[in-house]
């Protein structure tokens, strides 16, 4: 059955004309839907969303088909594409702008309270601790810790690295 024949048969009504030509034209929707598709799981809405457009209101647009503009496949190519890029504006996410939307929706939940660790007084020296304390529950810079306590930084540095090995090494036998 040529394809005249085909479009013919399926604008008069005639029982399988539909099924041979969805058959016939599936194939190039699908690669002309899979051009405009941004997600291979839309590739299957899209045609059939193709589908539905050309046999709606009894094959109004099949109808409207003229084959001295185009041939059969490059108007249904055309069409396929259309319907797929007005299906997918038409399914776009809202953008709401950020001021819109409420703090509650925004917020962020609490971190959880840190298991604070007890340590042994005579582990650290008091400088050690201080130190430590300085470094990772003020979030100071080395910089900012020698210069407040009127020492070199390279000396804070030394104090962080054996209060580390202390601690390293009390930890490794506590387990």
């Amino acid at each position: 059955m040529t394809q005249d024949d085909l479009l013919q048969a399926l604008l008069r009504g005639e029982k399988g004309a539909w099924e041979a030509f969805v058959r016939r034209y599936a194939g190039l929707v699908v690669a002309a839907v899979r051009g405009v598709a941004r997600e291979a799981g839309e590739v299957e809405d899209l045609v059939q969303e193709v589908f539905l457009r050309l046999c709606r209101n009894d094959f109004r647009l099949l109808r409207s088909y003229d084959p001295t503009r185009a041939g059969l496949s490059t108007w249904i190519t055309i069409v396929a594409r259309s319907t797929a890029r007005d299906a997918l504006r038409r399914y776009r996410p809202v953008v709401v702008p950020i001021d819109a939307v409420p703090e509650s929706q925004l917020a962020v939940d609490p971190p959880e309270p840190v298991h604070r660790l007890k340590l042994p007084e005579a582990l650290l020296s008091p400088r050690q601790r201080e130190i430590m304390t300085m470094l990772y529950d003020r979030d100071m810079e080395v910089a900012e810790i020698a210069a407040q306590l009127g020492i070199d930084p390279q000396t804070v540095r030394s104090a962080h690295h054996k209060a580390m090995i202390k601690l390293r090494a009390y930890f490794k036998t506590e387990e």
